[in-house]
């Protein structure tokens, strides 16, 4: 893995930029958090990026689920497989995560969108990624509802539905920053506005509403550092962010 794809954005919060994705690794002593996991492509990339931290995967003491799109569950099972890795999300995501239901972009509506510029290039990019492969994670459970989790870096879940039922942002106050996955980005290949923003409305499984709506439980949050699923780092009050995203709409 390409050395520049490792961010440490904060003490021991580390942004790791995957294929057209991003995962995060929060570090406590020997031990990590690990949130999201990119396309199935992208396992053995998660892997090394913790072996750059000078960390094994087996000192993952779990991977938590901002939302199960095929993009963020890629290392998911892998690990599971190969060390027994637990992986978490919010209780109404489970059921996503398990395949039980879909909440995600459909083969049949990318190839309608094809047309729109940039599309294809992405599409290709992300078809050799995996993003057509099973995505389900038969193994993953839900976390406690309330308060910071028993887990390296404490992290805080912040519930966030509307790109996905369950989308969950998990919030770090020891570092002020938030892990805010596709609630909230700050870029996409499928668009030229950078900042912080909503993503393409493609990849929301309902109304542009519901994806506006879950930008109103971030918008109370005290943090100024944030970690998305999609682009680099961004340095602003969260509140500020969330006006600049609901602007661009």
């Amino acid at each position: 893995m390409r050395g520049d794809a490792i961010t440490e954005v904060t003490k021991d919060v580390f942004l790791v930029a995957g294929t057209s994705v991003n995962w995060v690794l929060l570090r406590d002593g020997d031990d990590l958090t690990l949130v999201d996991g990119g396309y199935p492509g992208d396992a053995d990339a998660v892997e090394e990026s913790i072996r750059a931290l000078g960390r094994r995967p087996e000192d993952v003491r779990a991977i938590l689920l901002t939302h199960a799109h095929v993009d963020h569950v890629g290392a998911l099972v892998p690990f599971h497989r190969r060390y027994g890795t637990p992986a978490l999300c919010d209780p109404r995501e489970v059921g996503h995560a398990r395949r039980e239901y879909l909440e995600q972009l459909t083969p049949g509506r990318l190839v309608a969108n094809l047309w729109r510029p940039g599309v294809l290039p992405w599409a290709l990019g992300i078809v050799r990624a995996g993003a057509t492969r099973d995505a389900a994670v038969p193994h993953v459970e839900a976390f406690a509802a309330d308060g910071p989790l028993d887990l390296p870096g404490a992290p805080v879940p912040v519930p966030t539905p509307g790109h996905t039922s369950g989308h969950t942002a998990f919030h770090l106050p020891a570092a002020g920053a938030i892990i805010t996955g596709d609630a909230l980005i700050t870029g996409h290949a499928l668009t030229r506005l950078r900042g912080p923003q909503l993503i393409p409305r493609i990849f929301d499984h309902g109304p542009r509403s519901l994806a506006l709506a879950g930008l109103d439980p971030l918008a109370a949050v005290a943090a100024d550092v944030i970690l998305p699923g999609h682009g680099p780092a961004h340095e602003t009050p969260l509140a500020t962010a969330v006006a600049q995203a609901r602007a661009h709409g």
